[in-house]
């Protein structure tokens, strides 16, 4: 997490495969450059693109500074603080794939303590595909260098396994490789600000952590929705799903952040030892119950917007006949003694009406019978809505008698917004997670315990699905998913909620 003052990291290599590849271009070097701007890089620092591609140090550093004119929150005065940022960059054409490539890293960092007199933190960020991240670590793991525990790291991003098993392979694969500190498994809705400032809500204030839990909450819902659809990433998507893609991790993180109980400190493993107990205690779900809590959807064609939208079936990519689900919804129960019967539904999907992460507590009705009933005919229970993205705000609904000489009570909102509250712009979540790799912070990083036990979490439900026929596609391009998932929460007297 970001420390409460300017403290910079010490000199810091990172070298990142898939360096010429989107996720740089988009995310990474636009973070480093806002880390730059506010002081947060060391003086002693060195950005190195590791890549297939042709390109020169120039090119390279003209083709990332699109990436930042197009993707960076800040683009004033960028001609003058580019030119102070981009010499520290530079690229080395390599293939992943060959072995007798990678002592050139070494000799790269060889030079670099040389020339800065000290022992430099040195960062291999894997921004390739799942598939590229075994013999890229392999490789690594042949360098003496990468036995100095204290000063490197490998950051791996998601998807960490398709199931449990591959899942437990890549995490074996990489302890034997580097030690469990070493290794920074990175998800980047934790560096979100308002996902970290769900800790802050509840532990920094006595008003809320008393009844947080079984006693005053009803139920809790999160939602992770998108109104596009494959935006050209139909191969990958395939062999993903909805499930997989975003509920498996950022969703039972953000979970976990709900969960947890208090830490003692807020030491990373710490704070990582309570999230692995929030998923350990998430009721496991029997293959026969699998129907009954979860749904899994498939868009097909029609309109949205006046425009035409192709069915999931049709995108490029995807196969005529796919069984992939691009909604899913569930319902978890953590069997503990804070949230014993308290239901978690969650859901996500694509081309939904709406863009948008929330996050709503639900707590239990109070008792109204000593109100008269014509002052109870909109009584709404208290609810606390936490907006993720993309609008970053907490709301609180409360009842207050409304204005006149009746008793009549109504619904109303006390509203805290990032934006209203704050002038200054909150960081990306990349630029949070880069500067906490460099500081050797692991709090918002998976760890080996908590990939394993999130997929367990989710296991009979793929299993299941696998040896079911679903009936796709179910829902309409614009719509809040298949009928089942309505359904899903309604039987229990509930209904879906945003805001």
């Amino acid at each position: 997490m970001i420390p409460a003052t300017n403290q910079r990291p010490p000199a810091t290599i990172l070298f990142i495969f898939g360096g010429s590849g989107d996720l740089n271009l988009r995310k990474l070097t636009p973070a480093l450059y806002n880390l730059f701007i506010d002081k947060y890089l060391s003086e002693k620092f060195a950005v190195v693109g590791l890549g297939r591609s042709k390109y020169t140090d120039e090119s390279f550093r003209e083709r990332l500074l699109e990436g930042v004119q197009s993707f960076s929150r800040r683009k004033d005065d960028l001609d003058d603080t580019w030119k102070s940022f981009s010499p520290s960059i530079s690229y080395l054409q390599m293939d992943a794939d060959d072995a007798g490539a990678y002592p050139k890293l070494s000799d790269f960092v060889a030079a670099k303590k040389k020339e800065w007199g000290e022992e430099p933190n040195v960062v291999f960020y894997l921004a390739v595909a799942p598939q590229l991240v075994p013999d890229i670590a392999t490789n690594l793991g042949k360098l003496p260098l990468c036995g100095e525990k204290s000063h490197v790291r490998i950051v791996v991003e998601k998807p960490f396994g398709h199931d449990l098993k591959t899942a437990q392979e890549l995490n074996a694969l990489l302890g034997g490789l580097f030690a469990e500190e070493q290794i920074y498994r990175i998800d980047h809705y934790l560096g979100k600000e308002t996902v970290q400032n769900i800790l802050a809500l509840r532990f920094a204030n006595s008003l809320f952590e008393p009844i947080w839990n079984r006693r005053y909450v009803e139920y809790v819902q999160i939602t992770a929705s998108e109104t596009v659809g494959l935006e050209g990433r139909g191969g990958y998507y395939e062999g993903s799903g909805a499930l997989r893609d975003m509920i498996q991790n950022h969703l039972l993180q953000m979970l976990c952040m709900v969960a947890t109980e208090a830490p003692i400190s807020f030491e990373a493993n710490e704070v990582r030892n309570k999230k692995v107990d929030v998923l350990n205690a998430i009721r496991r779900i029997r293959p026969e119950q699998v129907n009954d809590v979860a749904v899994r959807g498939q868009y097909g064609p029609g309109e949205k917007d006046g425009k035409k939208i192709p069915g999931y079936r049709e995108e490029e990519g995807v196969k005529p006949d796919s069984a992939t689900e691009t909604f899913a919804a569930v319902k978890l129960y953590v069997d503990n003694w804070r949230w014993e019967d308290v239901p978690f539904y969650l859901r996500t999907g694509k081309s939904l009406p709406e863009k948008a992460t929330v996050i709503t507590v639900q707590f239990k009705p109070a008792p109204y019978y000593a109100f008269p009933e014509e002052a109870t005919q909109d009584w709404h229970s208290n609810q606390l809505t936490i907006g993720i993205q993309p609008d970053r705000d907490i709301r609180l609904r409360f009842q207050a008698k409304r204005p006149g000489q009746t008793l009549a009570i109504d619904p109303v909102e006390m509203v805290f917004s990032y934006k209203d509250a704050y002038s200054s712009q909150e960081p990306e979540a990349y630029e949070t997670l880069l500067l906490d790799v460099m500081t050797g912070d692991a709090t918002l990083f998976m760890r080996a315990d908590q990939v394993e036990a999130a997929w367990k979490v989710v296991t009979p439900i793929l299993e299941a699905w696998e040896n079911q026929t679903p009936d796709f596609p179910n829902y309409a391009p614009g719509s809040w998913g298949p009928e089942a998932a309505t359904q899903l929460i309604e039987k229990d007297g509930f209904h879906w909620t945003m805001k």
